[in-house]
């Protein structure tokens, strides 16, 4: 990525699949800081088309854009150690529950009986019900 050229906030939108907004509205939480031409138009260069992959990685590993601008805010994501071994703990959370679902589905679909009749899922909805 030597290039010279910069793109407007429509070519960058195109070429990441997003909506114009978007980036607009990462620009005001301060995840973005395009460059302007003369006209006062958004440039983006190769600095800003990393960035915006970074973002999109940090969302799809469930980080807010709060805690992006934290992270990003720096020139190291490591420098925040105490937020990264939060999002483990959430993740790790998400996992087991995720995996649980699966779990229950995968019974459901091999168990030969109605679901509401199986006793693996009536365990399982019964723990689900909140005591008095």
């Amino acid at each position: 990525m030597k290039s010279s050229r910069t793109l407007t906030i429509g070519e960058l939108a195109d070429r990441f699949g997003l909506a114009t907004h978007v980036l607009r509205h990462w620009e005001g939480m301060g995840l973005l800081a395009p460059e302007r031409d003369g006209g006062g138009q958004r440039r983006y260069g190769e600095t800003d088309l990393v960035r915006v992959a970074l973002i999109l990685m940090g969302k799809e590993a469930g980080f807010g854009l709060r805690e992006l601008r934290t992270l990003l805010g720096t020139d190291n994501p490591m420098d925040h150690p105490e937020l990264l071994r939060r999002h483990v703990t959430v993740l790790e959370d998400r996992i087991a529950r995720a995996a649980a679902a699966k779990e229950l589905i995968e019974h459901a679909l091999a168990c030969p009986l109605p679901f509401d009749e199986c006793p693996h899922a009536r365990e399982r909805i019964l723990a689900r019900i909140p005591a008095r």
